[in-house]
């Protein structure tokens, strides 16, 4: 028995290292072909005007609309997609951030954890960055111009066709950011 599995494992572990190893060079091949994407020409020194609350917003758009919003990042532990173009804004007239509890202790008050899962579903919304090919662009958007959990965000858009009254999906085509 020991020889067979001498022999098995000799054959087999070679195989498995090859294998491991020509999956890394198509992925270092796949990451160099990717150019990088600059978020720049989404960002606005000014914040557009006549911005609405989310949750006005929610059960008055239909997908197609033009729309401006404006609130903040939060509503979840990770409101950022990783490695997508993609957040959540948060509406502070329907969700709270634990920062503005009293007596708060909380780790991560941008995700409102003290809000009932109904409210946050009626003051969020889903904010994306859309390329020419019309997906959301691969890369992260947090830390552009300052962007951050709790950040206020003024931004124009459409939504998406396939926004819902349940969850609303804003494709982003120009974003103001207030410390």
């Amino acid at each position: 028995m020991k020889p067979f599995f001498r022999y098995l494992s000799s054959a087999i572990l070679p195989a498995c290292a090859i294998l491991l190893s020509s999956c890394e060079k198509k992925a270092e091949t796949q990451a160099e072909a990717t150019p990088a994407i600059s978020l720049d020409t989404y960002f606005t020194a000014t914040a557009p005007a006549d911005a609405q609350a989310i949750s006005s917003v929610r059960t008055s758009a239909k997908p197609g609309d033009s729309v401006t919003l404006t609130g903040l990042v939060m509503g979840r532990e990770k409101p950022f997609v990783e490695g997508r173009a993609a957040f959540i804004l948060g509406d502070p007239a329907k969700i709270t951030p634990c920062n503005k509890m009293p007596d708060d202790h909380c780790k991560t008050p941008w995700d409102a954890c003290c809000d009932t899962p109904e409210a946050k579903r009626e003051g969020t919304a889903t904010v994306q960055l859309l390329g020419e090919d019309q997906r959301v662009l691969k890369r992260s958007i947090k830390g552009e111009h300052g962007l951050k959990e709790l950040s206020t965000v003024t931004l124009t858009g459409t939504v998406d066709k396939s926004s819902t009254p349940e969850a609303l999906i804003i494709n982003a085509t120009a974003l103001h950011v207030a410390e």
